[in-house]
């Protein structure tokens, strides 16, 4: 079905009032190739989207909306140790990994309750507590937006880096994905390494991958605001990575910040902790903010515009780098 005029308030996180020229909701490869041939979208901008989760609307989108809703998930194969599930690009993640934790198979469940769907997954290669999804992508299949062919490439020639893959950089704006293929663990490692994890699953003999999931559920309900309670994209910026020497050398004059590793000779540095040394923290501009328990989430109040939304990320921006020569990007794509 494809409708005109589409309000896109409940279809973003942040809930910013936006309206699309044209909406379509696809749910199979033959109804993207129908509707990208369409003669009523020639020449218009595509966008394709898929919970919103990780969208700030400034403006309304005088183009073509497309939001696949390929929701199946099939397993194409297993042998001794991995199961290899191929998933719809619409299915909602948070589901994908309840059904791989359902199942005894390990790989995702420390990516536990972040909002979005499969065919996004990859394109930012999203990633918490130690673990990033590039680390049990098998392969993404997609349609070109041009030739409206069907492609799919392996995990490698996805190019998947911290928060990064291919689909952001050569392919950005070029594609619709359709599937992506996991490889999960029959006899999954459990992955506790990170300090907030340790500490919630303290009291649990041999934690399986339910307690990891439910540990993270936790910890994200009570660090991060709820979207259905007040208008969030999860975290708004990366986190920089910086050279190794220099994140030393501010760790010694800040004993409390808490440093990751990276590739050699980096360091990845909370981007959270930059925006509250700088005050930020909690703090309300107009209608929107900065959430008091989380300084790397921005939040929407009723009435908010992605315009304002956009001003405060500067900002906080502009004092990061004059304060401590860092310079932090948004992780939300700006529309």
């Amino acid at each position: 079905m494809i409708t005109e005029n589409k309000e896109l308030k409940r279809l973003n996180t942040l809930g910013l009032p936006a309206k699309a020229r044209w909406f379509a909701q696809p749910a199979d490869v033959s109804s993207i190739k129908s509707i990208l041939s369409d003669i009523r979208f020639k020449g218009l901008p595509v966008l394709v989207t898929g919970s919103g989760s990780n969208l700030l609307y400034s403006k309304d989108f005088d183009g073509l909306l497309i939001r696949p809703d390929i929701t199946s998930i099939t397993v194409t194969g297993q042998d001794d140790n991995f199961v290899y599930l191929r998933a719809g690009s619409g299915v909602n993640w948070d589901t994908f990994v309840a059904y791989c934790v359902d199942r005894g198979w390990g790989g995702v469940e420390n990516l536990s309750h972040i909002p979005g769907c499969v065919g996004a997954s990859p394109v930012q290669n999203i990633g918490a507590y130690g673990a990033e999804v590039a680390d049990t992508i098998l392969s993404v299949e997609f349609i070109d937006l041009e030739t409206h062919k069907e492609h799919s490439l392996s995990a490698e020639e996805c190019m998947f880096g911290y928060r990064d893959s291919i689909f952001k950089r050569e392919l950005k704006s070029k594609t619709i994905i359709t599937y992506v293929t996991f490889r999960l663990s029959k006899y999954p490692v459990i992955n506790a390494g990170y300090a907030d994890v340790a500490a919630e699953l303290a009291g649990v003999k041999k934690p399986g991958l339910y307690d990891v999931r439910k540990a993270i559920i936790d910890i994200r309900k009570r660090k991060l605001p709820d979207p259905e309670v007040i208008g969030n994209a999860g975290s708004f910026f990366k986190n920089p990575v910086i050279p190794a020497e220099m994140a030393s050398s501010l760790q010694k004059e800040n004993p409390s910040l808490k440093l990751f590793p990276a590739q050699s000779g980096y360091s990845k540095i909370p981007a959270g902790w930059l925006i509250e040394q700088c005050g930020f923290k909690g703090q309300r501009v107009g209608n929107v903010g900065v959430h008091p328990n989380q300084a790397l989430v921005l939040v929407a109040f009723e009435g908010a515009s992605g315009v304002e939304l956009i001003n405060l990320a500067h900002s906080i921006q502009k004092c990061v780098l004059d304060k401590f020569k860092i310079e932090i990007e948004p992780e939300v794509n700006i529309i």
